[in-house]
């Protein structure tokens, strides 16, 4: 398949683009084991100060400030009515700014109908069109743009080869399967050379397989064909596994704009980080705040030590952060500066790992994830255990209802 779409590209066709790495360019990027997307110095798209109202006067998008920079896969991500669609359809054109500007390439695209904004858009129900064949609807948007008949039957050609469908192309839509068709419609937004492609939540109507499979496909092909990739979904695990960068959305903002590493082992806020992955979130009052550590007090005076993220007072209700796999239990909580005694309430066997759950002090439960490796000994439901964790993988961040 590498072959095929070097094929390509030594023919012009998805010409490989050159890109310097430049992750101090990139909100977010700075850990060495992260700085691996490849990028271009400037911005290919840069949203600025960009507003959406449907009715004048609720903002579903807030003061957007966003740049997407050449080659790289951004994630918008979150849940439904955050803003994040309403987002990719104002940069695909078919939804109007309210406010502020969408550049392209630099230039100012708020006016530009969707067809001259030259940018691939996949959507989650596939949108092929029922009546034309295969063939007919990838070679659809280059007639639009008047390409000749020779080269729209090479392209066509080539686009069946790049997604693995080769033989195909007399078939009508229905013939073939979800995750086929979902591969033509990717081939359909790549066949004209956008400088951009826009996918919303284009795997949702799969099943699970399918789903996992065409994620690496679409990867795939935004690594070896060099691609610039907005990529709107809510779910998590999928942001991921793809993304070069996430911007998580909530309430019409970015709540952080980070790598997926980051995102999911440094959150800023507490919605991030019950929003991204499994996550044990319980509340507390700040009774000490350094540096490196804060001490919190639950309502049973239970005093837990966590890292401080944008906490600075005394006195402060603050959500604690805590995820399930950080937690340890029995002789492996030495090291651990936190250290309560918990109650086992139930167990789930889920092949590489168990499940526990266990109820705090204070009445709290919490899930911890134990490896497979380590199942020997595990208690059984209604013992007593201790259970520890380490400061600096417990986050204390501002209380939601603050």
């Amino acid at each position: 398949m590498t072959g095929c779409v070097d094929q390509f590209q030594n023919q012009g066709f998805f010409a490989r683009k050159s890109y310097s790495k430049q992750p101090d360019r990139l909100a977010g990027f700075g850990n060495d084991e992260i700085s691996n997307a490849s990028v271009n110095n400037d911005a290919l798209v840069r949203f600025v100060d960009v507003e959406k109202s449907y009715d004048g006067d609720t903002l579903v998008v807030k003061e957007l400030n966003l740049d997407v920079y050449s080659g790289e896969f951004l994630t918008i991500l979150g849940p439904s009515g955050s803003g994040k669609t309403t987002c990719l359809m104002m940069l695909a054109g078919f939804e109007t700014v309210t406010e502020g500007t969408i550049l392209l390439d630099g230039k100012p695209i708020n006016h530009l109908p969707p067809y001259r904004r030259n940018i691939g858009m996949v959507f989650q129900n596939y949108a092929l069109f029922p009546h034309m064949t295969v063939a007919e609807n990838l070679a659809f948007p280059l007639k639009v743009r008047r390409f000749n008949r020779a080269e729209i039957e090479d392209r066509v050609e080539k686009a069946l080869d790049m997604v693995r469908l080769s033989g195909l192309g007399h078939r009508i839509p229905l013939q073939l399967s979800g995750g086929q068709q979902q591969r033509i419609a990717v081939a359909r937004a790549l066949v004209f050379e956008p400088k951009l492609v826009l996918m919303d939540e284009p795997l949702g109507a799969l099943d699970k397989q399918l789903r996992e499979q065409m994620q690496y496909e679409i990867k795939r092909l935004h690594a070896e064909l060099g691609l610039t990739v907005v990529y709107v979904t809510h779910d998590q695990s999928e942001a991921l596994v793809m993304s070069d960068r996430i911007a998580v959305f909530h309430e019409g903002a970015i709540q952080q704009l980070s790598t997926p590493i980051d995102i999911y082992e440094r959150p800023q806020t507490a919605f991030v980080a019950q929003f991204i992955g499994e996550n044990n979130q319980f509340y507390g009052t700040t009774i000490e705040i350094g540096n490196k550590s804060c001490s919190v007090k639950l309502s049973d005076d239970t005093i837990v030590y966590a890292l401080p993220v944008g906490v600075q007072d005394i006195g402060m209700n603050v959500a604690l952060s805590i995820r399930p796999e950080r937690i340890l239990i029995g002789n492996n909580i030495d090291s651990c500066q936190n250290k309560i005694k918990a109650v086992i309430k139930e167990l789930h066997y889920l092949g590489d790992h168990l499940r526990v759950y266990v109820g705090l002090p204070n009445s709290v439960e919490i899930a911890i994830k134990i490896s497979n490796a380590m199942l020997q000994g595990v208690p059984k439901p209604g013992d007593e255990i201790w259970i520890g964790w380490k400061t600096e993988d417990c986050r204390a961040m501002a209380s939601p209802s603050q």
